[in-house]
């Protein structure tokens, strides 16, 4: 079994390496861009997710489950959800690129090459996808995610160079950052432009702040789009004209076919917007609507179900067999992947069995 979690944890590490930066696909395949701003009134998160596979599973997650971190790392975090949340998932449930927690808690990420994680220790590891699951699980605000630092990591043992953007519902937006083996998180009078995309964020404000205000179509290089995402012009009147005008600004710094996904939370609503290079219609989940009671159980919906408009109650109960389908095209789909074992897909794809709900939350019930 050690050897098996070994050679998982090097699959989650790798996947997530072609994921976000295999540059043999050349680089709109890596340009990710993120963004988050008030909008007359309304928090906006923007994301565009570029990459060379479509398939994923929008999936609800339960409070009161306990997990322990899919790593061979000998200190591997353990812990049970105290939130529920609901995340896009490519590469197997449990193991998001990103999503917004009950609390509002949005945390998605972006590739970095610079990223060396830290050295390891006593704190609990985990894979970079877990990490997500992990935050959306245990934090509602900026400020105790950053906290976490002190009782877990990201392992690193293979794991991808990534850094994240992270909004609460209270309006605390940060850039956060593995730079020479510590975490540097970036807000408040340090965070100038609540904008990621794949450079160091200290070198992407120098250049933004260089370029100057742009506008229309930006080109595939990090730097261009995070100069356009940084030149968003908060102007709407409504809520609905703030989420448009984010989509405004993911169709600026989008890459062709290669944007799979375009997400746009509504932090104060908790109201999630998603289309797809598959589905172009908009559709939309209310986080706040979800029940998250863990005896409950968990739900799904394909990203790319040809729906349009209110689609939270097409969410349909979880199905180990298409978590497991999703792994199995995702890895078909992605070249360096493809190789990997029926063993290691499966276990993956079985990782939510592990998890257990735990017995305070089946006597709690409620929503």
């Amino acid at each position: 079994m050690t050897r098996l979690l070994r050679s998982i944890g090097r699959l989650v590490a790798r996947l997530v390496f072609v994921l976000m930066f295999d540059m043999s696909f050349g680089p709109a395949a890596s340009a990710c861009t993120t963004f988050c701003y008030a909008d007359g009134g309304t928090l906006v998160f923007g994301r565009n997710y570029d990459w060379m596979v479509g398939d994923g599973l929008v999936m609800v997650n339960k409070r009161g489950v306990t997990k322990r971190a899919l790593t061979a790392d000998a200190a591997a975090a353990q812990w049970t959800s105290k939130y529920g949340s609901l995340t896009f998932n490519q590469y197997g449930r449990e193991f998001p690129t990103g999503g917004m927690n009950e609390k509002g808690l949005v945390v998605e990420l972006m590739w970095l090459d610079d990223t060396r994680y830290p050295d390891p220790d006593t704190r609990g590891a985990l894979p970079t996808l877990q990490w997500i699951q992990y935050q959306l699980d245990n934090a509602a605000t900026v400020g105790e995610v950053i906290a976490s630092d002190r009782a877990v990591r990201i392992s690193s043992a293979g794991s991808a160079k990534i850094h994240f953007l992270v909004a609460d519902a209270a309006g605390g937006v940060a850039a956060i950052e593995f730079l020479d083996g510590r975490l540097v998180a970036h807000r408040g009078g340090e965070l100038p432009y609540p904008v990621l995309t794949n450079d160091t964020y200290d070198r992407s404000v120098r250049f933004a702040r260089s370029a100057g205000a742009r506008s229309g179509k930006s080109s595939t290089e990090s730097l261009d789009r995070f100069a356009r995402a940084a030149s968003y012009r908060p102007d709407a009147t409504s809520p609905a004209l703030a989420v448009r005008n984010a989509f405004a600004t993911l169709d600026d710094v989008a890459q062709g076919d290669h944007t799979k996904w375009s997400i746009v939370y509504d932090i104060g609503a908790k109201r999630v917007y998603f289309r797809t290079h598959a589905a172009r219609k908009v559709r939309w989940i209310d986080v706040a609507s979800l029940g998250f009671a863990c005896h409950r159980g968990a739900s799904m919906l394909d990203i790319n179900a040809a729906l349009g408009g209110d689609v939270t109650a097409g969410l349909q109960p979880y199905d180990p067999g298409a978590n497991r389908a999703l792994v199995n095209t995702a890895f078909a789909k992605t070249p360096f992947l493809a190789g990997a074992t029926a063993e290691e897909r499966d276990e993956l794809a079985r990782y939510p069995e592990t998890t257990v709900c735990a017995g305070a939350e089946r006597k709690r019930g409620g929503k």
